[in-house]
């Protein structure tokens, strides 16, 4: 192969957009938009071109979505061994590219480049290991996860400041944290943009937000090829690019999408999500994050699923499956939620899949990733549960009734907690975020439903990003707390700091391990030698 010499990337503006995209935030100079982007320098690996770089993996199968510093006018190929995959590209100005590779051995270190059509290097090899096939028996499996992780910059001043989603260097900071303990994968569990183009109100949306209003979307025009492009980018980018870089490119990522990746609060009136929202989830998930790889036990007819522009990636619903040591269940509640007598969160064919795979023989251990976490109420409408704030009290209450909000989603909820109690040779585990907070607990009742013979562990992985003056006890007046549709005993009950949780799953047990940092009492030096402050094993 001709190896020319890798590029040196600070040679190149990482602006998105061009000079067109400025005009739609305000007129702000491209290079203050383009700083908020640079990216750390790797003191270890050459990013050469490279930009961003998340991966995703199977046992035989790897998905890259890329992105580079300058336009590529010819496709770049990635280099698997001896094998060449060519590039897709994914933007319309040659920027973004993923690349698919097929037919991989199973359970293997694989060595892998980016070529670009001259054959220079475009960044620095790197190595990515597949999963072992699903008859293996692996010893142990590692699993990183957060939420929440995205968000504008804001004012930041350091402890006890209240304005603004932490700086990206700071959420960068965690993660390196977290994949200083060598995870085998991670899942990124939903809110990784926060862009809401609506006004939040009470219960419901209402007139386009100030956001909106900046960049200036054409809600009737397509996203890819106009100015809805460029605004995307300059909207999305900043808060995804420079949070991961290329530190996970050796670590699969899985990214469940929640109400903010729809560009939307879960209020009344903005879900089901409007047609324009969903090209705008849709393509922001396209440019930037992988979607989810085939799996043998996974239809692929489901919702989102084998789309005409996608192949047979899924959009909403993935499997990690590890052996037959472990299978996790990723599940977006948004993308098919339902109003009226029918309501449901999950379309009933993927509630049958999960339910299937929840009882099913052949894995060790199958944990639930919702994209909506169970267990707790922070009063909101697109919840589970109908708890809503009584704000003369200052706290939650089913003595009122919550508008809009549709029993169909509890009742929906209940048959999958009970589905997860009823592996009694398994101890279940459902695994979410959304709320802001690192906690955890034991579901022993929910409703009519007897849990105690297995109750379901319920854990909150910690947030990422959140504004300081971000967090519901702020933003509410009250945290979150058990819903009264259940009986849960709270382990750790939920704690507003920034976090991230490692799962071990071993043949005998699971290991959970939280951590938390606090942004107004600690350091940022703390953020590096960050310790589990609770751990608990789940045996089965």
């Amino acid at each position: 192969m001709a190896k020319g010499p890798l590029v040196d990337r600070r040679k190149f503006l990482a602006g998105s957009a061009g000079a067109m995209g400025a005009a739609f935030f305000s007129g702000a100079p491209l290079d203050a938009l383009t700083s908020r982007i640079a990216l750390p320098q790797s003191q270890v690996w050459d990013a050469g071109l490279v930009r961003h770089l998340l991966p995703t993996v199977s046992e035989s199968r790897i998905l890259l979505k890329v992105s580079f510093e300058q336009p590529l006018s010819a496709a770049p190929t990635l280099r698997v061994g001896a094998r060449s995959f060519p590039g897709r590209m994914n933007d319309t100005g040659g920027r973004f590219w993923q690349f698919y590779a097929t037919d991989l051995d199973a359970g293997v270190p694989h060595s892998l480049s980016l070529v670009a059509a001259n054959g220079s290097s475009l960044c620095e090899p790197w190595t990515l290991s597949t999963f072992p096939p699903a008859d293996a028996r692996p010893d142990r499996f590692r699993l990183l996860l957060f939420t929440c992780a995205g968000g504008p910059e804001g004012a930041y001043t350091g402890i006890g400041q209240r304005r603004g989603n932490l700086p990206t260097a700071i959420r960068n900071r965690l993660l390196r944290r977290g994949l200083s303990f060598s995870p085998d994968a991670c899942v990124a569990n939903g809110d990784h943009i926060y862009w809401d183009l609506h006004s939040w109100s009470g219960q419901r949306t209402g007139a386009l937000s100030a956001r909106a209003r900046t960049s200036n979307f054409d809600f009737s025009g397509t996203v890819f090829g106009s100015s809805n492009e460029a605004a995307l980018m300059l909207a999305a980018g900043p808060q995804i690019v420079p949070v991961y870089g290329a530190d996970f490119r050796s670590t699969p990522v899985f990214f469940l999408q929640d109400d903010h990746d729809h560009w939307e609060n879960d209020a009344a009136g903005a879900f089901p999500i409007a047609w324009f929202q969903l090209q705008l989830a849709r393509a922001t998930q396209q440019l930037y994050y992988p979607e989810f790889l085939p799996e043998a036990n996974r239809p692929l007819g489901l919702p989102w699923s084998s789309s005409s522009d996608r192949g047979d990636l899924s959009e909403s619903f993935g499997t990690i499956r590890y052996g037959n040591l472990a299978e996790v269940l990723l599940y977006d509640v948004r993308r098919t939620m339902t109003l009226g007598p029918t309501a449901v969160f999950l379309d009933p064919n993927v509630e049958e899949w999960l339910l299937a795979r929840t009882a099913s023989a052949g894995v060790r251990h199958v944990v639930h990733a919702p994209s909506n976490p169970m267990g707790w109420s922070a009063g909101k409408w697109g919840e589970w549960y109908p708890d809503i704030l009584d704000s003369d009290a200052g706290a939650l209450t089913t003595a009122v009734p919550k508008p809009f909000w549709q029993d169909g989603w509890l009742r929906q909820h209940d048959r999958l907690v009970g589905a997860m109690s009823s592996m009694r040779a398994r101890s279940p585990l459902v695994v979410s975020g959304d709320l802001h907070a690192v906690g955890s607990g034991r579901i022993r009742r929910s409703g009519t439903l007897d849990l105690t013979a297995n109750p379901v562990t319920t854990v909150l992985t910690g947030p990422v990003g959140t504004a300081p003056g971000g967090f519901p006890s702020v933003v509410r007046g009250v945290g979150s707390s058990p819903s009264s549709h259940l009986d849960l005993d709270e382990t750790v009950p939920p704690i507003e700091n920034h976090g991230f949780t490692l799962l071990d799953f071993l043949p005998d047990r699971m290991v959970l391990s939280l951590f938390r940092w606090d942004v107004n009492s600690q350091p940022l030096e703390a953020i590096d030698s960050l310790e589990p402050f609770y751990t608990t094993e789940l045996p089965s």
